[in-house]
């Protein structure tokens, strides 16, 4: 199980950025071609986001590379230089429906050197959010990424501190993410000096359910780790459940009862997601 508690954004024309994304504590980097960078730069931040892909040097961090939409000359362009490069994925812009990801299965296909990269989904629009279900099940997926300033602008809404005019969208595609199999990472909390609002809403996602949180500035990085990890005392309670439950197994019951209370086979389901996110985490610590 690969850990995505922080997913940090970095501009792909800032090659000290990307140097120093090498020693960072984050799951995963997006090396961005996309939003973060100015027309007049996509050439050059192309060509230094190939120049890190090749020298590599991320360790565990898994390297996605946010293209261009398709429908641009600029993806073109990206897909074809970054694709050779193996990064660990391609996230696609503004995804509407099913057919926006398979196209780029399709394309990554004929690429050598890109038999294993998969592929993320930045969820950002309407229409995106009402076919999530069916993005989640197109070929080579392997994660959401929610983009909440561009969906809020869509819908016109005001985000406010709680999320609510949001919540539909973002339960949606997590619920779509869960029966696809795949990630689900939350969007980002654009006042990154304001830890204390970070820390609120990376609790806010993990209640939901999220895997973790992208984020725009090395400094939101341990508060999204820290609250995606789950404490040494959720793992304890996770391996006594299920030692709870496979003792009532042995003697023929359906159910324990831990420090008073029902452990059933989907609490120990939960249990051994905790503790697989648990050792995820300490293994890229």
């Amino acid at each position: 199980m690969r850990s995505w508690r922080s997913v940090l954004y970095i501009p792909g024309s800032n090659e000290r950025a990307l140097e120093k994304a090498r020693t960072l504590d984050v799951d995963a980097i997006i090396l961005d071609l996309e939003d973060a960078v100015a027309h007049g730069e996509k050439a050059a931040a192309r060509e230094c986001v190939v120049k890190a892909l090749h020298a590599g040097g991320y360790g565990g961090r898994a390297t996605i590379v946010r293209i261009n939409g398709l429908d641009t000359d600029w993806g073109r362009e990206d897909l074809d230089a970054v694709a050779g490069a193996a990064p660990h994925a391609i996230l696609l812009p503004k995804v509407n429906v099913p057919d926006d990801v398979e196209r780029l299965a399709n394309r990554l296909a004929r690429y050598s050197g890109a038999e294993s990269t998969r592929i993320w989904a930045m969820m950002e629009t309407t229409a995106g959010v009402f076919n999530a279900a069916e993005i989640a099940r197109a070929p080579r997926m392997e994660g959401f990424v929610m983009g909440t300033n561009d969906l809020a602008a869509e819908i016109g809404c005001e985000i406010g501190t709680d999320r609510m005019p949001l919540m539909m969208a973002l339960q949606t595609c997590l619920a779509a993410a869960r029966m696809g199999g795949i990630a689900c990472v939350d969007g980002v909390y654009n006042a990154f000096q304001d830890e204390d609002g970070l820390r609120r809403e990376c609790q806010q996602g993990r209640a939901f359910g999220m895997d973790g949180k992208s984020v725009v500035h090395p400094a939101q990085v341990p508060v999204c780790n820290e609250a995606f990890t789950p404490s040494e005392a959720d793992a304890d309670l996770a391996r006594r459940q299920i030692s709870a439950w496979q003792g009532a197994e042995a003697t023929g019951r359906g159910i324990a009862v831990l420090d008073g209370k029902i452990v059933e086979n989907l609490h120990v389901a939960t249990a051994v997601k905790t503790l697989a996110r648990f050792d995820a985490a300490k293994g890229r610590n």
